[in-house]
């Protein structure tokens, strides 16, 4: 029961619904109401919620150790560590407990690199509705001013350019002599669900290796198979220099990893960085059964094919919505854009459809369902999505029609 006045700080706007127990891609409240899970945590449980092989892995190991510091060597962290640099093609990783002190890793190494090249001011080039976390440097590296709007100062280093425009990096490139990386995400989650094309991706590497800057990449949301690849940045056949995780590693357990390859990896010595709880043997070994049972499953594969089928589905029951300009995702990073501010809609899809939806940019509808949906419930959520936005308060009954076409077979 929520108490007369609650003591946490209004750092979120939260839903009126607590959710007590969960199964796969579905939820319960507190009344036995069942929901639909479009959104995954934010892209934090692909394999869905209370999967057995992870509870009993974190029961087995809660009951053995929990922590020791890094003071000492972690086997856990040794292995995930092995195994994330085989699939990523990387050669040493470090370990923390979130995505922007993933980055902020990400960003010191960036620092590192410059200064060894004896460039005193060392610039990152990062890109316009990026979203890269909410410290400090990771909110001077978001491009996003509604979030960093009352945190100024911001810190400096930061040389910001529109996301898929190849000629504004070239244009950087000459303007500034002081760059020395490139972050960017493969697909913008925060930004709008916006995918970076394949030559996009090419031609940033090519131009970091003609200009010796490291390529960094925020596989933050978009890793760990939800793009229908490992990671987004394979489906362009590159290698990033330097690339950060966290979100679905854990499948909800906390733990955040920068990888980097060449001169990257061996820019840090003992004491330059660090993280009191990163890496320890909980999160560490959860996050190897996340591996093996992404790989066992092909779950990269699968959301491939299931990310197809939603956007389609998408494509067929909202494509001719009079409100929606925009259609477009990879893998199951799905975004919908409307005309319109659309944030209300969260409420009402829980409310009225018993889903759960983001929104994000105030105009795109984002899904993230877990990777281990079937086909039936990837449907049941365009179902809802649609009879979402075929009521009178977005558009009347136009898309009516397209919702009823793709109610599910009994």
């Amino acid at each position: 029961m929520q108490p007369a006045i609650s003591h946490l700080m209004r750092a979120y706007a939260r839903q009126p619904v607590s959710f007590v127990r969960g199964s796969g891609a579905r939820l319960w409240d507190e009344q036995e109401v069942e929901y639909l899970d479009a959104i995954a945590g934010v892209a934090v449980t692909s394999l869905g919620h209370a999967h057995p092989e992870i509870a009993a892995v974190i029961a087995e190991q809660v009951g053995m150790l929990l922590h020791t510091s890094n003071i000492f060597r972690i086997d856990w962290q040794e292995r995930l560590g092995q195994r994330l640099c085989a699939l990523a093609s990387m050669e040493k990783a470090f370990f923390c407990n979130s995505g922007a002190e993933a980055n902020e890793t990400a960003l010191k190494l960036a620092r590192l690199q410059g200064h060894r090249k004896q460039v005193a001011e060392p610039k990152i080039l990062v890109f316009e509705n990026g979203f890269h976390g909410r410290t400090i440097a990771t909110l001077s590296a978001t491009g996003n001013p509604a979030k960093q709007c009352g945190f100024e100062p911001l810190l400096p280093g930061f040389l910001r350019v529109p996301y898929n425009d190849i000629e504004a990096v070239r244009q950087a490139a000459e303007q500034s002599r002081d760059i020395v990386a490139v972050l960017i995400e493969p697909v913008q989650g925060e930004g709008g669900i916006r995918v970076a094309s394949t030559d996009y991706l090419r031609e940033l590497r090519a131009l970091c290796d003609q200009y010796g800057w490291l390529l960094m990449l925020d596989e933050i949301q978009a890793g760990l198979g939800r793009t229908g690849a490992w990671f987004g940045y394979q489906h362009a056949g590159i290698t990033p220099d330097v690339m950060t995780l966290a979100k679905a590693l854990g499948n909800g357990v906390p733990i955040g990893a920068c990888l980097a390859r060449g001169a990257a990896a061996e820019l840090f010595s003992p004491g330059q960085h660090g993280s009191t709880f990163g890496g320890n043997p909980l999160a560490c070994r959860v996050a190897c059964t996340v591996l093996d049972i992404m790989g066992r499953e092909k779950l990269p594969e699968r959301a491939a094919v299931l990310g197809a089928r939603l956007l389609a589905g998408l494509q067929r029951a909202l494509g001719d919505h009079p409100k929606v300009t925009a259609i477009r995702g990879q893998g199951l990073m799905a975004g919908i854009e409307l005309d319109r501010n659309c944030k209300e809609l969260v409420g009402r899809a829980l409310e009225e459809q018993r889903l759960l939806i983001t929104v994000t940019r105030d105009t795109v509808i984002r899904l993230l369902p877990p990777l281990i949906c079937d086909e039936m419930q990837i449907d049941d959520i365009v179902v809802r999505v649609a009879r979402l936005l075929s009521s009178s308060v977005v558009n009347g009954a136009a898309t009516a029609e397209s919702a009823a076409q793709m109610e599910p077979a009994a």
